[in-house]
């Protein structure tokens, strides 16, 4: 199967064989847990066999309201916070979607109100559909934008506006549910047992991709070539988790993830949102943090260098970038740059990566090379479900549930509080 490919070789000096075998034997281990769904949190592994499960009727009903968005809208607002918009942006971006199909507006991430006046100002004379993603409808921040942005649609549109809104939402309860029950939206279910952050190949995430125009039953089989061989013990996954499980285990308590092309940007998000959230408790767990190269290279670079040796690099090296320019020749040369006139940028950008994993090596950060062959529709599905499988393996590795988020409701509980929410 062509996918992704793991390359240690800038581990060695950090871990040898023989620990790496050990390691690998426990992710296996794991593995086996997982699918047996024997270990905790194993009422949240439904994502585990979606990409080959998934309901087809489902999937016909969010094409055909994708492309209804994409007949009627210019822009779709897209609400939600964490894995409810994280996915999608992600993806969005990874897949050069803009100008495929309507363009995807995100709201309800944050509690700005500059932002929110700026995107009301913005949609004034635009035609635009409204999607609300949330399990219970009452998390501060999408629930404040839309009713913000519900009252703005009624009075655009009237009566029409139920053609134009549509939720991703608990199958039988919340406020969310109780509206579109009772404003007649269409809408679409999260499931159960999917948390948030594992959700971005349901509904949550293929219905703003398929109205941006994404052909999300190609990520769906992307993701199913995945999981058909990563619980083999000798699968990329299982020897990602095995490595990074060795180098926490020696004192490298941070991991960072590198990538090369900007429009991965918002992949790293949806990264740390993954590993933090799974990993993050018990007082345990790899800091996830991320730098997009080279502009990094000029700010956090330094630090990578030369900084506390608590440290290693993911790097994600794309092999097959879908565009590229050539570097033209100048007569004078007055910029010193003519050694490279005919080469192309994409092959500064390789060198720049080898270059770098080769510095900071030697400068004491062990790097985990990722390749990924395309930033297509099939590749990035497996990017996807290759990082979520080895999340939930690592989180077992650790000894932690990686499907709960218990420090997550703690900032709520005081902020109701401080605004006076009845009950707080």
């Amino acid at each position: 199967m062509e996918g992704i490919k793991i390359d240690l070789t800038y581990c060695a000096g950090f871990f040898n064989g023989s620990e790496f075998d050990e390691s690998l034997e426990t992710a296996a281990g794991m593995a086996d847990s997982l699918d047996k769904k024997t270990g905790r949190g194993r009422e949240y592994l439904g994502w585990m066999d979606l990409p080959h499960k998934y309901d087809r009727g489902e999937i016909k009903r969010v094409i055909e309201a994708a492309a209804r968005i994409r007949g009627q809208s210019e822009y779709l607002i897209n609400i939600g916070i964490g894995g409810s918009y994280l996915g999608a942006k992600a993806l969005e971006d990874a897949l050069h979607l803009k100008g495929k199909g309507a363009g995807i507006l995100y709201a309800g991430n944050s509690l700005s109100g500059t932002e929110m006046s700026r995107l009301l100002s913005f949609i004034e004379d635009k035609e635009v559909s409204l999607n609300v993603v949330s399990k219970s409808g009452t998390t501060t921040e999408p629930a404040i934008a839309f009713r913000i942005l519900k009252n703005h649609m009624e009075k655009r549109y009237g009566a029409g506006a139920r053609d134009r809104i549509f939720a991703v939402t608990d199958s039988s309860r919340g406020a969310v549910k109780d509206i579109c029950d009772r404003e007649g939206y269409t809408s679409f279910v999260i499931p159960d047992n999917i948390g948030g952050r594992y959700s971005v190949l349901t509904p949550v995430g293929l219905l703003p991709l398929s109205a941006a125009g994404a052909d999300i039953l190609q990520l769906l089989e992307g993701a199913a070539e995945v999981r058909r061989g990563c619980v083999k013990k000798d699968s990329e996954c299982l020897k990602y988790a095995a490595a990074r499980n060795i180098l926490y285990n020696s004192g490298k308590t941070t991991e960072i993830l590198g990538v090369y092309e900007n429009s991965l940007r918002y992949f790293a998000e949806w990264w740390k949102q993954l590993f933090g959230e799974s990993e993050g408790k018990e007082n345990k767990g790899l800091f996830p943090a991320s730098v997009v190269f080279s502009a990094d290279l000029h700010s956090m670079g330094q630090y990578i260098q030369q900084g506390i040796r608590n440290i290693f690099e993911t790097i994600i090296s794309v092999e097959s970038p879908p565009l590229d320019v050539i570097i033209p020749p100048a007569g004078d040369d007055g910029d010193g740059l003519g050694y490279l006139s005919g080469k192309t940028m994409n092959y500064v950008n390789e060198t720049a990566l080898k270059a770098t994993v080769s510095a900071h090596t030697a400068g004491g950060v062990p790097n985990i090379i990722l390749g990924l062959p395309e930033q297509n529709e099939r590749h990035m599905g497996q990017l996807v479900y290759f990082f979520e499988y080895a999340c939930a393996v690592s989180g077992y590795m650790l000894g932690v549930n990686p499907f709960d988020q218990p420090g997550v409701e703690d900032y709520k509980k005081e902020m109701f509080r401080m605004l006076g929410k009845p009950g707080h």
